[in-house]
C-alpha cells in the first residue's frame, strides 16, 4: 500500500472533517454542516463515510477528498496536507530512494505470483491441483486469488528471478529469498507449500502466504515484516471485499486464507481473514470507514479457551478505542453517529468458516445474522467450559469479566453486570461485594446514567473473593445486608427505621432487630446465644471479605438497594398473597383496598427508585 493510501486506510474523513467543523451532524448516511469555505445559513456542505469523500452544493460547488479538504481549509499545497495527515495518522513518510526501494520489492512480489502460479499449473503441480481440488477450490477461485505453488527444490523461484534481471537484494528484501549469515547459498524461503498472494486494499501484493502440502511445521507460514508487509497491518481479500463492505456496512472476519476464499466463491463477499485470532488496531483502521459492525467468526471449540479469550479481549479493547476516540468527537444531543459493534458469530461444532460455507450457505449466512455481542457471547460461553462448584473458578470468571465490564458506558453496565451474577448464579449484590473495586472502577457499580466519563481505567486489575462467591445455603441478599451493617456499623441509622419482616429466614430476622438495638457490636456479640452466634461468625467472616472492596459511600448504596430489595420480594409476596385470597377471606381492613392500594403504591415507588 502506497503511503497516500495508507493514509486514507487510517484516517476516517467524518473525524477530520469534523476536528475542523465541530457543527457537522449526521443526516441519514451523511453528515452536513454549513460549509466552512463561504457564509451561508442552510448546511449545503455534505460528506459521506461511505465515499469518503466530501462536497459543497452551495456557492463552492466543490468538493474532494481528506486530502483536498486539509489543503483547502488550511489554505496549503499537497505535500504540506500529506505531512500534517500523515502525521494525524501515524504514517512515517518515506524519503525517495526509500519508495524507490518499497517499488522494487512490489516487483518482485509481482513476479513471484506469476512463478508460483506457472508452477501450480504446469506438470509438477499436480500435488497443488490436488489439495485445491479435495477442498473444493474452482479454477476460477484459484485465477481470482492469484493461487499457486512453491516447488520443492529451495532454488526455483531465485533462478526465475536471475533470469528476469531482478536484483539479488530487493528479492532478499521482499522475504521471498533468504541470504544465510554464514556464507551459504541463498534459498527459498517457501518450499512444496500452497502460496496465498496477500493484497493491500488497492490490490498491490505485498506478501504472501503459504499452506504446507507435506508433515512440514508450522503448517501456515507468511512473509517476515518488509516495507511492505506487516501481517498486523493487513486483512486477506479486503481488496475483493471492500465494495460489498462499504455496500452493506458489515465486515465478517474470518482467521484463514481458505475460509475467505470459500466465503468470495459462495456470494459472500464482505468477508475478510485477519490472519490470526486477535485484531489490532490497524486492521481496524482499514475497515472502520466502511463498517459499523464487525463480526468474528469464531471456532466453537475456541471459545472458552485461555488464548481465544486473551485475543477476544484484545480485540474488544481495539474497539472500545474506536468508540473513545470517534465518540468524543461526537458528544452532542443532535449526533446520530453509531459507534461500531463488534460481534461474535459461533460456528457449529466441528466446522470452520470453510466448511459450514460449502456444506451449508443458508447456514452460514443465518450464523452471521445472529450473532451477539461479544459479551453476550463470552459470558456463557466462558461459563459452560467452568466447573461452578468451585469458588476460585467463579472468582476467576468474575475477575476476567469484570475488567470489560467496568470499561462500558452507564447504560450497558448494569446490565452485563446483572448478566455475570445470573450465569455464576449468585445475586448482583454478592457479586459486587465480591469485588475489590479502585476509586475509577466503583463508579461503574452507579446506575446513574448520563455521565460518559465515569469509566474504570482500561484494563484495570481486580481483585476477587472467592469466599464470597462460593456457593452457600440461606439468602445471599440477607446475608450482604446483615454483613454490611457488621462491616460498617456506623450505617445502622439507615436500617434502624426498616421493618425486620423484610427478612424471610428467621435467625436474620432475629440478628438484624440485635443489629439495629444494640449499641455496639461488642454489645451484640456478648449478648447473642450459640445459634445466632454462629450465623454472627460466618457474616462476621463474610464482612471481612468484604471491606478492602466497601468504601463509606460504596457501602452506603449497597446497603440501602439491599434493603430496597428485601422490602420490594416482600411486598411482591404480599400482592400475591392477596390476589391470591377471595375477598370474603381478607382482614376487614384489606377489604377496603386501602393496604392494597398501598403496596402497589409502595412497590411502584421502590422499583422507580431502583431505576433511576
Amino acid at each position: 500500500m502506497g503511503v497516500i493510501d495508507d493514509i486514507r486506510a487510517k484516517l476516517d474523513i467524518v473525524e477530520v472533517v469534523e476536528s475542523y467543523v465541530p457543527t457537522l451532524r449526521q443526516s441519514g448516511r451523511t453528515w452536513k454542516a454549513n460549509c466552512p469555505f463561504h457564509t451561508e445559513r442552510t448546511p449545503s456542505f455534505v460528506v459521506s463515510p461511505e465515499r469518503q469523500s466530501w462536497r459543497c452544493f452551495g456557492a463552492c460547488a466543490t468538493g474532494g477528498d481528506i486530502f483536498g479538504f486539509v489543503m483547502r481549509v488550511d489554505n496549503v499545497e499537497f505535500g504540506d496536507a500529506l505531512r500534517t495527515l500523515a502525521q494525524r495518522a501515524g504514517v512515517e513518510l518515506q524519503p525517495e530512494r526509500e519508495r524507490q526501494a518499497t517499488d522494487a520489492v512490489e516487483s518482485v512480489n509481482n513476479a513471484a505470483v506469476e512463478f508460483y502460479q506457472d508452477f501450480l499449473k504446469g506438470p509438477d503441480g499436480a500435488i497443488g491441483r490436488e489439495y485445491l481440488d479435495g477442498r473444493g477450490v474452482s479454477a476460477k477461485a484459484r485465477d481470482d486469488f492469484n493461487l499457486g505453488l512453491s516447488p520443492k527444490s529451495g532454488n526455483g523461484l531465485i533462478q526465475y528471478l536471475r533470469i528476469h534481471d531482478f536484483k539479488r537484494e530487493d528479492a532478499i528484501r521482499s522475504g521471498l529469498v533468504v541470504a544465510p549469515d554464514d556464507g551459504r547459498p541463498a534459498y527459498d524461503f517457501f518450499r512444496n507449500r500452497l502460496m496465498f498472494p496477500i493484497s493491500d486494499r488497492n490490490g498491490k501484493v505485498i506478501g504472501f502466504g503459504a499452506r504446507a502440502l507435506d508433515d512440514s511445521n508450522p503448517k501456515y507460514i507468511n512473509t517476515a515484516a518488509t516495507e511492505v508487509f506487516d501481517k498486523r497491518n493487513t486483512l486477506y481479500a479486503l481488496d475483493k471485499a471492500i465494495g460489498e463492505i462499504r455496500s452493506c456496512r458489515t465486515a465478517v472476519i474470518v482467521e484463514g486464507y481458505m475460509d475467505a476464499i470459500s466465503a468470495h466463491e459462495s456470494g459472500f463477499r464482505n468477508v475478510v481473514a485477519s490472519m490470526g485470532t486477535a485484531l489490532t488496531d490497524n486492521q481496524v483502521s482499514q475497515l472502520r470507514s466502511l463498517a459499523d459492525d464487525f463480526v468474528l467468526a469464531l471456532d466453537p471449540d475456541a471459545a472458552g479457551q485461555e488464548a481465544t479469550l486473551r485475543s477476544l479481549e484484545s480485540s474488544w479493547r481495539v474497539f472500545r478505542g474506536v468508540v473513545s476516540r470517534r465518540g468524543a468527537a461526537s458528544q452532542s444531543v443532535l449526533s446520530d453517529w453509531k459507534p461500531p459493534s463488534l460481534k461474535i458469530a459461533e460456528l457449529p461444532a466441528g466446522l470452520d468458516p470453510d466448511a459450514l460455507i460449502r456444506e451449508d450457505p443458508d447456514r452460514w449466512r443465518a450464523t452471521v445474522e445472529e450473532a451477539q455481542p461479544l459479551l453476550d457471547f463470552v459470558i456463557p460461553a466462558l461459563v459452560k467450559r467452568t466447573d461452578l462448584s468451585v469458588a476460585d473458578n467463579r472468582a476467576r470468571i468474575a475477575g476476567e469479566l469484570a475488567r470489560l465490564i467496568n470499561e462500558l458506558d452507564q447504560a450497558d453496565q448494569y446490565e452485563y453486570w446483572t448478566k455475570l451474577a445470573t450465569a455464576l448464579g449468585v445475586t448482583v449484590e454478592t457479586l459486587r461485594a465480591s469485588i475489590s473495586v479502585s476509586s475509577s472502577s466503583r463508579r461503574g457499580w452507579r446506575r446513574r446514567r448520563g455521565r460518559s466519563d465515569d469509566r474504570a481505567d482500561e484494563g484495570a486489575e481486580v481483585e476477587v473473593s472467592a469466599e464470597l462467591l462460593a456457593e452457600r445455603t440461606g439468602d445471599p441478599v440477607e446475608d450482604y445486608a446483615l454483613a454490611l451493617l457488621i462491616c460498617h456499623p456506623n450505617l445502622m441509622d439507615e436500617a434502624r427505621e426498616r421493618d425486620s419482616e423484610m427478612f424471610s429466614l428467621t435467625e436474620n430476622r432475629q440478628l438484624f432487630t440485635n443489629l439495629t438495638t444494640c449499641s455496639t457490636i461488642k454489645e451484640l456479640k456478648d449478648g447473642l446465644d450459640p445459634a445466632l452466634a454462629t450465623l454472627f461468625t460466618r457474616l462476621e467472616g463474610l464482612a471481612g471479605s468484604m471491606a478492602a472492596a466497601s468504601g463509606q459511600r460504596t457501602a452506603q448504596m449497597a446497603l440501602r438497594e439491599c434493603l430496597a430489595r428485601l422490602e420490594l420480594k416482600r411486598l411482591r409476596e404480599r400482592q400475591e398473597s392477596m390476589l391470591q385470597t377471595p375477598a370474603d377471606e381478607l382482614p376487614e381492613w384489606d377489604t377496603e383496598g386501602a393496604s392494597v392500594q398501598e403496596v402497589n403504591r409502595r412497590i411502584l415507588e421502590i422499583e422507580s427508585m431502583m431505576a433511576s
